[in-house]
């Protein structure tokens, strides 16, 4: 990772609807990459996006995070029944990994649900997200017990704000 103590003036995280064209094409390079990375594949019917529509007030967020304008990433944060908030979706595209910034997505994605008022942050993962894993794990996730029904989820992390 990059040094992430001095934060990048060029990147800026901007919620935006999931319609916004940047939003749509974040999620199509997510959705694509994850496809080519799954042992299985990855099919948008059996992965359940239809609940992506949580990302919008006053029920979540999607972000879109650009470097010098141009959409480089995205994250979505969902608030659930059972008083806690998923973070889903989160993408970094290749031209900008390594600079810290699914870090800084993440922070910010915590931030939202903490301001919202939620201490309870999960989020659910794939085996073949190896890198994801350990940004999870640094930022101070647990794996935790299944808590929904992805067919795609092979592990499931927890962190509590509090």
């Amino acid at each position: 990772m990059g040094d992430q103590s001095r934060p990048d003036p060029d990147i800026r995280f901007e919620q935006e609807d999931l319609t916004h064209p940047d939003s749509v094409w974040c999620l199509d390079q997510y959705f694509a990459e994850i496809n080519q990375r799954f042992v299985t594949g990855f099919d948008r019917n059996k992965g359940d996006t239809s609940t992506d529509g949580g990302f919008a007030p006053p029920t979540g967020a999607f972000l879109v995070a650009r470097l010098a304008g141009k959409a480089v990433g995205c994250g979505g944060v969902a608030y659930r029944d059972g008083g806690f908030a998923e973070i889903k979706r989160m993408w970094v595209s290749d031209t900008a990994r390594g600079q810290g910034l699914g870090y800084r997505l993440l922070l910010e994605l915590e931030g939202i649900a903490h301001r919202a008022g939620y201490n309870l942050l999960r989020l659910d993962s794939n085996h073949a997200l190896t890198e994801a894993h350990r940004l999870y794990r640094r930022c101070g996730y647990r794996e935790f017990a299944r808590y929904n029904d992805n067919p795609y989820a092979e592990l499931w992390f927890e962190k509590n704000l509090t």
